[in-house]
């Protein structure tokens, strides 16, 4: 006979005031008057305008009404979330046209801290791309937000259309952001490559594409000890200084170590770089694909499966796009799209923490998914993803694979 699965655990509190439960009391408080966002708030408090914009990212609001509606008719219960109180279309404008997007910002890197004290599991992640690294692997991409170029003036970007972009360096270890960057989508990806990899320590590994291949920030991570793995340039001006590899061997083609020849670039990168060439798959053909890295010691297939690894972040992107809230926007200027995105990114690690609590293995679609239709809910959450729905155990299935996305370069 089967047995019916048990009925989900009734909680005082709903799905929604538990997951606004995991940002520390102190917190918002603290980070609205050291951001001058204090004396701003006066009928509308900081506090409740993070917990409509943390609301209109779990339900996919698509306007400012959609929001302040859902919000006023579940008043009572947003009411027991520390007081947090429904917003009228206007006052929900004005806060996020006016407010500085820095609180949100602080807000989300000192929450994703606090998560990751409070359970050390959830730093280290579940599974990492190449075990025998003992150092951690970052990869560094972008994704481009599209905006309407008659909304969005101030966003111009081609030359109809107007854009916003994220940069990330996604640690590949827990699957967490460790960097971000909100951002016109106008201008070099380059240009932001040492910001982003200001933080990198010494042994760590980075992997990127080649539009952040810059090689003055190249010799900058070099001469810390930083790693990196990165696609080579089509119009790459070097010579060989030593053959690493005779003939081709399997899927490798050629493995060298060379010196840049442009009277430029050797001047901003006078070291010797390895040069790896790899018969790669593309879309049902076989394609030469070039590697550059600054490690002299790998072998030529660990140089390309670290590329390979890079391709997480694009599952990274893929996940917060097609759940989150990252294409109908609450307001037009350049603050409204800060607020959104990065309560987005906050979205994303509460869930996740929740996913880690609960054991969670399913895909993260559906654990929004649940959430969302659970909102108001008093159900423990925790219990929920652990008992009800059957996913206690096993294997986490955050870590990227190579099916979940397409992978240019890689079959």
């Amino acid at each position: 006979m089967k047995k019916n699965k048990p009925r989900p655990t009734r909680h005082q509190f709903s799905v929604l005031r538990q997951t606004c439960n995991l940002i520390p009391p102190f917190l918002v408080p603290t980070l609205a008057r050291e951001t001058g966002l204090y004396k701003q708030a006066r009928t509308f408090s900081v506090w409740s305008h993070l917990v409509s914009l943390l609301y209109a990212q779990l339900t996919h609001c698509i306007s400012l009404n959609d929001t302040c509606d859902g919000l006023k008719l579940h008043s009572g219960p947003l009411n027991a979330i520390r007081g947090a109180t429904p917003p009228s279309r206007n006052t929900l404008s004005h806060a996020n046209r006016t407010r500085d997007p820095l609180f949100i910002e602080q807000l989300f890197w000192k929450v994703l801290a606090h998560l990751q004290q409070t359970t050390p599991g959830f730093a280290r992640g579940r599974g990492r791309p190449l075990r025998r690294f003992k150092r951690a692997i970052h990869a560094v991409d972008s994704s481009t937000i599209k905006l309407i170029m008659s909304c969005f003036s101030w966003a111009h970007h081609r030359r109809r259309k107007a854009a916003a972009k994220l940069h990330m360096r996604l640690d590949l270890q827990s699957f967490l952001p460790s960097y971000a960057i909100v951002d016109k989508a106008k201008g070099h990806d380059n240009q932001k490559a040492s910001e982003l990899c200001a933080g990198l320590k010494s042994g760590e590994i980075v992997v990127f594409d080649m539009a952040y291949v810059g090689f003055a920030h190249l010799w900058q991570l070099n001469q810390r000890g930083v790693w990196w793995v990165s696609r080579a340039r089509e119009n790459l001006d070097y010579r060989v200084v030593k053959k690493l590899q005779r003939k081709p061997e399997g899927k490798i083609i050629r493995d060298d170590l060379i010196r840049l020849k442009g009277p430029k670039s050797s001047r901003l990168f006078p070291g010797v770089l390895r040069r790896v060439v790899v018969w790669v798959e593309v879309e049902g053909e076989t394609v030469e694909m070039e590697f550059l890295t600054n490690h002299l010691e790998w072998s030529a297939w660990t140089i390309a499966e670290l590329y390979k690894c890079r391709w997480q972040i694009e599952v990274f992107f893929k996940q917060i796009k097609q759940t989150l809230q990252l294409a109908d926007f609450l307001g037009h200027n350049a603050n409204a799209i800060q607020w959104q995105v990065w309560s987005a990114l906050l979205v994303y690690v509460l869930l996740r923490y929740q996913a880690f609590l609960g054991q969670w293995q399913e895909s993260f679609v559906r654990l929004w998914a649940l959430v969302r239709a659970g909102l108001w809910s008093r159900l423990a959450l925790v219990e929920l993803l652990t008992q009800w729905c059957g996913t206690a155990g096993g294997r986490c299935r955050f870590r990227a694979a190579p099916e979940q996305a397409y992978l240019p370069g890689f079959g």
